[in-house]
């Protein structure tokens, strides 16, 4: 394997499969399998998973709610979407821990980078909820945080395209894509992969990020094992 410890964000809107919102039972238990084929090679699992399936804190602001409060709706909602996933991936044996930003000890540990650590080394999948516990940041900002943390090789983007192009390939049929593009490029092209808090935190620490397709079952063992699947994202 190229990569011995990753941070996997997925995005909330992944888990509704074909639906409109919510949770797709089917969608989720594929994402297991396929994580469960590379802890099954001794890779160290992390993940973030956004809560845009069921909230997302930014769209109520927009309509007038406080922005705060629905940012805090919003990790709450990240916690829920670890719960599931958690659910899914312990029905396929592999233990997992769901650890919180926000309080909430009742279901998921707190957030204890040491423990975070300690879980991931005896081969425990560690899922990170509740963002970063703080309102104005977004579920990618959480994810490069936490992969720093935890000294992760790797950012691995999860999404339903298979790389990064020079304009949305669902759009634009003659949308070119990027096997490899530098940090300074993705800014000077102002091309979309995270938000900019997020992706500067990754620049700064050198942190490589892969974006790729999710959905394709087979993909994540390619990423890891160094195949040229997606788009990275290095200095």
């Amino acid at each position: 394997m190229k990569y011995k410890r990753i941070l996997l964000k997925l995005s909330g809107e992944a888990l509704m499969g074909n639906r409109q919102y919510g949770i797709d039972p089917d969608r989720l238990a594929e994402y297991a399998q396929d994580i469960k084929t590379i802890t099954d090679k001794g890779v160290e699992v992390a993940i973030v998973i956004g809560g845009g399936n069921i909230f997302r804190g930014v769209a109520g602001a927009s309509k007038g709610m406080d922005r705060v409060q629905g940012d805090h709706m919003g990790m709450l909602a990240t916690v829920i979407n670890g719960l599931a996933l958690q659910g899914a991936l312990e029905d396929v044996d592999i233990p997992t821990r769901l650890q919180s930003a926000i309080k909430i000890n009742e279901v998921a540990e707190p957030f204890i980078r040491r423990k975070a650590i300690r879980h991931l080394e005896k081969g425990r999948v560690v899922i990170f909820g509740g963002g970063t516990g703080n309102p104005y940041f977004t579920t990618d900002s959480a994810a490069v945080l936490r992969a720093i943390e935890i000294e992760a090789d790797v950012i691995l983007k999860g999404t339903r395209v298979d790389g990064i192009y020079n304009a949305d390939p669902e759009k634009d049929k003659t949308a070119v894509k990027f096997n490899s593009i530098t940090f300074d490029d993705v800014l000077r092209k102002g091309l979309k992969v995270m938000d900019t808090t997020a992706f500067t935190l990754s620049q700064e620490n050198e942190l490589p990020i892969i974006v790729f397709d999710m959905n394709t079952i087979g993909n994540l063992l390619k990423v890891v094992s160094g195949e040229n699947i997606g788009t990275v994202v290095n200095i």
